[in-house]
């Protein structure tokens, strides 16, 4: 399909519908690297400290970030919302990687349908040798 319609023109247009709809549903960041299925649903490009791993030390009794005390801990939401999820529990404990700035605002869609699109082709060449 990329051969044909060409990556750079489906590009712009996924971005925009994925940062509508993740951004509403999920308040999503789009950092390009999306992690809300490891996540239970909450991005945690919202943390004030960006940290991707889990909470930081200073996570309020009440749950709430020790940075911005009005909001809750974005892990906090992040455990809440694993344990609702099918698999939710052992994909919140995958260490993610860092985050690769150079990839914000571009669609983690069309990467992860890139990416299987790949490995999809490596499969079938392995099948024919």
């Amino acid at each position: 399909m990329w051969n044909k319609i060409g990556y750079g023109r489906v590009e712009k247009p996924i971005t925009v519908v994925e940062k509508s709809v993740k951004s509403f549903l999920f308040d999503c960041q789009m950092c390009g690297q999306c992690a809300l299925s490891s996540t239970g649903m909450s991005c945690p490009m919202n943390c004030p400290k960006s940290l991707r791993n889990g909470p930081c030390g200073g996570v309020r009794a009440n749950g709430n970030c020790e940075v911005k005390p009005e909001m809750r801990c974005v892990w906090v939401e992040a455990w809440e919302g694993s344990q609702r999820m099918h698999r939710g529990l052992s994909a919140i404990q995958v260490v993610q990687p860092p985050v690769d700035f150079r990839l914000r605002g571009t669609s983690s869609w069309l990467r992860v349908a890139r990416q299987w699109g790949a490995e999809q082709r490596h499969k079938n060449e392995e099948r024919q040798t």
